[in-house]
């Protein structure tokens, strides 16, 4: 796997999730780092798994899946699919690239549950108030735009579709201990301004609890998976160096920033709110493994140094 951190998955983890019912199969389309974490966890539950990417490599199990060449698994691999995750994003055209290449096999495919990874961006900009499901979206990005034209295209299709909405996806190997670590990090503060998260593993594991409360008959077609929260970044990377006892600068205020930033990083801060997850928490029983970031930084923290001190030394 491209990232060694997600060999390693904890008994506690494994053991809290159920696997599928017999005569399931799952398929994973786009097994990045939300996807492979999923496929990893289904392995381990013993739940028949086909996941792709665009390139595996020659020693993974991904099949390779090129949207953009047309590049495809044989029919036959893909026959039988119970259970279908879609984490690959958006065409520049806003289009689903998925639909585009498979969408008439998936319409004759089997199906019991359908999931969408979309973006909690399609809520656009709130001024830091709450947002759930049942808010119209009114997205003010064009990535965020393009999100919501796929989450469309997929409604129309009539299949048993559940739509995920995350906010930024974060885990071992991808969270603020690493740009603290480098030492390149210049924090930000903007007052007011609030980011939700989730931990990958949050991820991997609300995906197969909302396969069985879908099962069960609880299947709203909106859900938002995040923790409990929001924070601003700023706090986020002050608990980053306290875990690694290490200082961080002096953070500075965005309206200085703000002139140095990139069109891209100043999108990221054009946005404001607060995401909900009483849907599923409440009204669906989903458990956070990782309510917090700060729950979520030390799992992280944890795996990361174990996985470092497995890691054979270079020689001098």
């Amino acid at each position: 796997m491209a990232n060694n951190t997600f060999v390693l998955m904890h008994d506690s983890f494994v053991n809290r999730c159920q696997p599928l019912p017999a005569g399931s199969k799952l398929c994973i389309l786009g097994a990045g780092f939300s996807g492979s974490r999923l496929a990893s966890l289904a392995s381990a539950l013993e739940i028949p798994v086909i996941s792709t990417r665009r390139e595996p490599s020659p020693d993974s199990e991904h099949l390779a899946f090129d949207t953009a060449t047309g590049q495809a698994p044989d029919r036959r691999q893909l026959e039988g699919i119970t259970h279908l995750l879609n984490t690959i994003p958006p065409d520049r055209d806003g289009n689903d690239p998925v639909l585009k290449t498979l969408g008439d096999q998936i319409q004759q495919w089997p199906l019991r549950w359908v999931g969408y990874l979309s973006t909690t961006g399609v809520y656009g900009n709130t001024d830091g108030a709450w947002v759930c499901e049942d808010d119209p979206p009114e997205p003010t990005q064009n990535r965020s735009r393009r999100r919501l034209a796929c989450e469309q295209e997929w409604q129309a299709r009539g299949l048993p579709l559940q739509i995920l909405r995350l906010p930024g996806i974060y885990g071992p190997g991808r969270s603020a201990l690493a740009a603290v670590k480098a030492g390149t990090l210049q924090p930000v503060d903007k007052p007011g301004q609030m980011f939700c998260r989730i931990h990958v593993d949050d991820v991997a594991a609300a995906c197969l609890h909302l396969m069985h409360r879908s099962a069960q008959g609880q299947h709203p077609e909106i859900v938002n998976v995040c923790d409990d929260e929001p924070a601003a970044s700023v706090s986020v990377h002050r608990y980053a160096a306290s875990l690694l006892n290490c200082e961080l600068p002096q953070p500075k205020p965005f309206t200085e920033a703000e002139a140095s930033m990139s069109a891209m990083a100043r999108s990221f801060w054009a946005d404001n709110r607060r995401v909900s997850n009483q849907r599923l928490r409440q009204d669906l029983g989903y458990e956070l493994i990782y309510p917090t970031y700060r729950s979520g930084l030390a799992q992280c923290l944890e795996i990361e140094t174990l996985t470092e001190s497995r890691t054979p030394s270079s020689p001098a």
